[in-house]
């Protein structure tokens, strides 16, 4: 039985509204370590070099992650999605810590009786990288 699905497919930011939801996993563990968008040029700029960039839609500009910290994303694999309008990144993560919080997921608040707490250590002190 031969598959109905396109050999080849290519992101659809314009069904998306020019931004697509791009998850960094990282590649040994499987862990989620972020959730950010893509528009056309981050993704052809994360080709390029081999590490994330996403669009960052509070600054609305590209964005090399970790270009401050340090703490870069190094492409392992990318995988999009079968509608075209969502990206998974597979990473390893440079420095241990993907959030800008200083945690190593920005995933760092678990569910626990009625509420989300905080679950997790620093990885680093973000007034330390970023300033106040």
């Amino acid at each position: 039985m031969a598959s109905e699905e396109p050999r080849v497919r290519r992101p659809d930011f314009q069904k998306a509204g020019g931004l697509i939801p791009a998850v960094a996993q990282d590649a040994d563990t499987g862990e989620i370590l972020m959730l950010a968008y893509m528009n056309q040029e981050a993704l052809e700029k994360t080709i390029e070099t081999g590490e994330v960039h996403y669009w960052s839609r509070s600054r609305r500009e590209l964005w090399h992650k970790g270009g401050t910290s340090g703490h870069v994303q190094k492409v392992v694999d990318i995988r999009l999605d079968c509608d075209g309008d969502a990206i998974v990144v597979r990473i390893h993560q440079v420095g241990g810590a993907a959030c800008h919080t200083g945690h190593r997921s920005c995933f760092h608040y678990r569910h626990e009786s009625d509420a989300f707490l905080l679950n997790g250590e620093l990885v680093f002190d973000p007034k330390e990288v970023y300033g106040s």
